[in-house]
C-alpha cells in the first residue's frame, strides 16, 4: 500500500519514495555526498592540495558554499590554515578557508550556549576570532566579487559580533545577488530577523512566506515557513512534553501554512533532494508532528528512513538529536 499524505485543500495524494538507506536513526554528516568524507579527512591531515582540489571542482556558487562548510568544521584547520594564506598572499580561496574556519572556531569558544552562561573571557575569544574572520572574509569579497561564499559567512560572522540588522540585510542581499536562490542564505537571514537575534515574529514570518512565494516551483525555500514556525514555538511554547491541542503549533492557521509550505516544497513533484534535502524534511516532521499532523509527519519520517540532522532536533536535545527524533517518529506511529 503507498504512502499517502494529505494536502492543504484536504485531497490526498502518493508520497514519495523512500530513501531506502535503512531505517536505523543516524546522522549521516556527509549526507551522501562523498567529497565531504574527502574533504574533511584531507582538511584534518593539513592536505591543502587536496583540500583546494575539491573546493576549485565545486559546481557554482552554492556548491563552493556547501564544500567550504565541510572544511569549517573540522578540528585544526585553524593551526594549518595560516602557513598556506602566508604562501599564496594574493590568493583567495586559502583566505576563504581562514575566514571560515574562524568562525567556526568562534563558535566552539563561546560553546554554543545563551549568553548568560558564556563567560567574559569565553566571549573575548569568540569576538577576537569572528573579528578576524571578518577581515578575512571581506578581502575575499574584494579579490573575487562574483563569489557568494564569503557574503554568507560574513551573515553569520556579523550576527555573532551584533552588527545590526541594516548590516545584515547588506550582508543578505549581497549573497542573494550573486546567488538568487541560495538556501544557506535565506535560513541565515530567517535567523537574523528572529526575535532572539533583535527581530521580531511578525519580520520573521513575513520573509519566509515572501521567500517561499518568490522560489521556483519545487523549490526549496518552503522550508523556511516550517523554520519560522518552530522558531517562534520555541519562544511562546518550547515544551515538546506538553505539546497540546490548544498550543502555538496546533493552531488552524499555523498548520495551514505548514501544508501551503510543503506543497510548494518538499511535496511538490518538482522537489528535487539534493545536497542536504534531509534537513528539509527533517524540519517538516517535526513541525508537522508538533502540530499534532501525525499522518503528515509520518510521511515524512518514512521517506527519510532514519536519516537525521542535527537541526531542528538539537532545539530538544543538543547533546544527541537521533533521540527526539526516535521519539517524534515513533509517537507519531512511524
Amino acid at each position: 500500500m503507498p504512502l499517502i499524505r494529505r494536502t492543504a485543500t484536504g485531497t490526498v495524494r502518493p508520497a514519495l519514495p523512500r530513501w531506502g538507506r535503512g531505517s536505523q536513526a543516524r546522522i549521516d554528516r556527509s549526507h551522501g555526498d562523498p567529497r565531504l568524507v574527502l574533504l574533511r579527512e584531507a582538511a584534518g591531515r593539513g592536505n591543502w592540495p587536496e583540500v583546494r582540489a575539491l573546493l576549485d571542482g565545486a559546481a557554482d556558487g552554492e556548491d563552493l558554499t556547501w564544500l567550504v562548510e565541510a572544511v569549517m568544521t573540522v578540528p585544526g584547520v585553524e593551526n594549518w590554515i595560516q602557513g598556506v594564506v602566508a604562501a599564496e598572499p594574493a590568493a583567495p580561496l586559502p583566505l576563504l578557508v581562514s575566514g571560515a574556519r574562524h568562525i567556526e572556531w568562534a563558535w566552539e569558544a563561546r560553546t554554543r550556549k545563551m549568553a548568560k552562561y558564556v563567560s567574559k573571557e569565553q566571549f573575548e575569544v569568540f569576538h577576537a576570532r569572528l573579528r578576524i574572520a571578518e577581515e578575512q572574509l571581506y578581502t575575499v569579497a574584494e579579490r573575487a566579487p562574483r563569489w557568494v561564499v564569503p557574503w554568507y559567512l560574513l551573515q553569520i560572522s556579523g550576527r555573532g559580533l551584533q552588527v545590526g540588522q541594516d548590516v545584515a540585510q547588506r550582508r543578505f542581499e549581497a549573497a542573494v545577488r550573486r546567488s538568487p536562490g541560495h538556501l544557506g542564505a535565506h535560513r541565515q537571514h530567517l535567523q537574523q530577523v528572529c526575535r532572539k537575534w533583535s527581530g521580531s515574529h511578525a519580520r520573521m514570518h513575513a520573509f519566509a512566506r515572501e521567500a517561499m512565494l518568490g522560489d521556483v516551483p519545487g523549490g526549496p525555500l518552503g522550508e523556511l515557513v516550517a523554520i519560522a514556525h518552530l522558531e517562534r514555538w520555541l519562544d511562546e511554547d518550547g515544551d515538546a512534553d506538553a505539546v497540546t491541542a490548544g498550543g502555538y503549533m496546533s493552531r488552524s492557521a499555523v498548520v495551514l501554512e505548514l501544508y501551503e509550505a510543503a506543497e510548494h516544497s518538499v511535496h511538490h513533484p518538482g522537489y528535487v533532494r539534493h545536497r542536504d534535502w534531509t534537513r528539509g524534511f527533517n524540519t517538516f516532521a517535526l513541525a508537522f508532528a508538533l502540530a499534532g499532523e501525525r499522518d503528515a509527519a509520518a510521511d515524512l519520517f518514512r521517506v527519510l528512513d532514519g536519516s537525521v540532522t542535527e537541526f531542528p532536533w538539537m532545539y530538544l536535545d543538543g547533546q544527541d538529536p537521533t533521540e527526539p527524533f526516535r521519539a517524534w517518529r515513533s509517537r507519531v506511529g512511524a
